[in-house]
């Protein structure tokens, strides 16, 4: 896993060994900074080209919230599993399983680079609560309390 040593940067072809999702739902590029089990600063880089702008809305091309909180997970999955022993992360995934205080405070537009700030807050029971917040130019888009679960994957 390539990374800056400096930085804890990972970029794109290694978030595929950390994430099982895959375009177009794979909603990281990159990672520019990150502390384990504390935070994680990524970014999307928003394009015209992604699928859901063809019915989200086509005169007025905006990125769905739903989206926009799904990145911020996919964030903080990043964030766990690097944070983990690999053998406490090997066949198994990182599941979403709740969010909570979820505000849109700006609308996301082709052009835009998302910077996803995630801060881990604890886990108890098998749940992991995160603190994420996504900005464009500096200036929030969006923020909700996430919590996940890591569960064994079926077919591993």
């Amino acid at each position: 896993m390539k990374t800056h040593p400096e930085r804890g940067e990972i970029v794109s072809r290694h978030i595929l060994d950390l994430l099982p999702h895959r375009y177009p739902f794979l909603l990281v590029d990159r990672v520019l900074d990150m502390e384990p089990m504390q935070r994680i600063h990524a970014i999307k880089s928003v394009s015209i080209n992604e699928p859901f702008f063809q019915g989200h809305f086509p005169s007025y091309p905006v990125m769905p919230g739903v989206l926009i909180l799904e990145a911020m997970a996919q964030a903080g999955g990043i964030l766990v599993i690097k944070s983990l022993p690999e053998e406490d992360t090997t066949g198994k995934l990182f599941l979403f399983s709740g969010m909570e205080k979820v505000r849109f405070r700006r609308p996301v537009f082709p052009g835009d680079t998302l910077h996803l700030h995630v801060r881990y807050l604890k886990h108890k029971l098998g749940l992991w609560k995160f603190a994420a917040e996504a900005q464009v130019e500096e200036r929030l888009a969006a923020e909700a309390l996430l919590t996940a679960t890591i569960a064994p994957r079926e077919d591993a």
